[in-house]
């Protein structure tokens, strides 16, 4: 899984993935050759391997027993995660989505990794608890639209997705669509709470801790629920309640693009041609869940825009761990965290191979990006909840 020896990192992960759905213990190897996958020899995973295009090695016993020497010696950072269980995969997504696709059912697609998709009927059903690994797509847990209606409004789609939304928070005895995501957020909390695993990017990520913050606050004005938001939300806010954030300032402005402070997009000034970010490398013998959530055969990844781009590190809670920022812009593009007995995963920007990904540009083919770095930091959370996890030292 390094640099020069992987023909498709992409798909590698299905792979894996696959070795899992047929009981075939994995060994995720950290830090070695970029974070190499391990099994034992089958015809079948061969078959497989060559059918999706996927690099592999066949080795004896005693090259793998040296490599595990190598890995366990004390100076060599790296260690051996056994991948034990495949993970049952939810993505949260409307029925219908446009104008957005979404990159972590592109990338799930282009893996073959199989998952299910799931919105607020069956949220509010209890679905989640056959699932061990939840991703919301693009979302306005806020009930604000997205925020689309300064521009949008006069667009079929933006119509059509008002009245959907309008008509779910009405079947469920809700009196507007803000308190039917307020509970829809309660749900996913409580299944972090239990011991899930949640992953977000975009506005999926901040609109999400705002709705938690702005329990029982009318955060919306007159274009999205039909009366002004309450004068006092601001000093409202209950910060208590949210995963990652604190201290932010909400954007009450209807017209305005944006939801809070949280969000750096419109604070950054960075030309695309040096807008990288850097993963932290962390001690894989000691911190293990980070350090499987940042395997790549790079620490260098190339920058990419979305509604909420990447987090102002002034509004991050202590308890949050950033694994990959950009120091110029004073900001973190991929956080992480745990709450309950579970955890959650934020990650930044709309599509990590398409830079600014507008509204109505066709979904990104990774057929063109099988080796993407970006890419490779969703699929390491798909892998997460399989993995045997040692107790975090701190």
């Amino acid at each position: 899984m390094d640099a020069d020896g992987q023909r498709n990192h992409l798909k590698a992960y299905g792979v894996a993935y696959a070795a899992l759905k047929l009981n075939i213990t994995v060994d995720w190897l950290l830090n070695y050759k970029g974070g190499s996958f391990s099994m034992d020899y089958t015809d079948a995973m061969v078959r497989l391997c060559k059918l999706r295009g996927v690099t592999y090695e066949v080795i004896g016993d005693g090259q793998y027993g040296g490599i595990l020497n190598e890995i366990a010696n004390p100076d060599f950072n790296g260690d051996i995660i056994k991948l034990e269980k495949a993970p049952r995969i939810a993505v949260y997504t409307p029925p219908n989505k446009e104008p957005w696709d979404d990159a972590v059912t592109l990338v799930l697609t282009y893996a073959e990794i199989p998952f299910d998709k799931v919105y607020d009927d069956e949220l509010l059903a209890d679905a989640l608890t056959k699932y061990d690994w939840l991703h919301l797509h693009h979302e306005d847990f806020t009930g604000q639209y997205g925020k689309f209606w300064g521009q949008y409004r006069l667009a079929t789609w933006y119509q059509n997705d008002q009245k959907s939304a309008e008509a779910m928070a009405a079947k469920h005895g809700f009196k507007k669509v803000s308190q039917l995501k307020l509970a829809i957020a309660k749900k996913i909390r409580d299944f972090v709470a239990g011991g899930g695993y949640m992953f977000a990017m975009c506005s999926a990520t901040d609109s999400y801790d705002i709705a938690l913050a702005a329990d029982g606050v009318d955060i919306c004005d007159v274009p999205f629920d039909g009366d002004p938001m309450d004068p006092n939300a601001q000093s409202k806010i209950d910060y208590n309640n949210t995963f990652a954030f604190k201290d932010f300032r909400l954007v009450a402005n209807p017209v305005e693009y944006e939801y809070s402070n949280i969000d750096n997009t419109n604070f950054r000034r960075v030309d695309m041609r040096v807008d990288y970010f850097t993963l932290f490398t962390f001690s894989a013998k000691f911190d293990p869940v980070p350090a499987m959530l940042t395997q790549n055969h790079t620490t260098t990844i190339k920058g990419f825009m979305g509604q909420t781009t990447s987090f102002r590190k002034e509004v991050l809670k202590s308890s949050v761990l950033v694994m990959g920022d950009f120091k110029l812009a004073n900001e973190a593009r991929y956080i992480h965290g745990e709450f309950g007995k579970g955890t959650w995963t934020f990650y930044g920007g709309h599509d990590p191979e398409d830079y600014q990904h507008m509204i109505y540009d066709p979904p990104t083919d990774l057929n063109l990006h099988p080796t993407s770095p970006g890419y490779r930091l969703i699929l390491n959370n798909v892998l997460f909840p399989a993995a045997k996890k040692k107790p975090r030292k701190t």
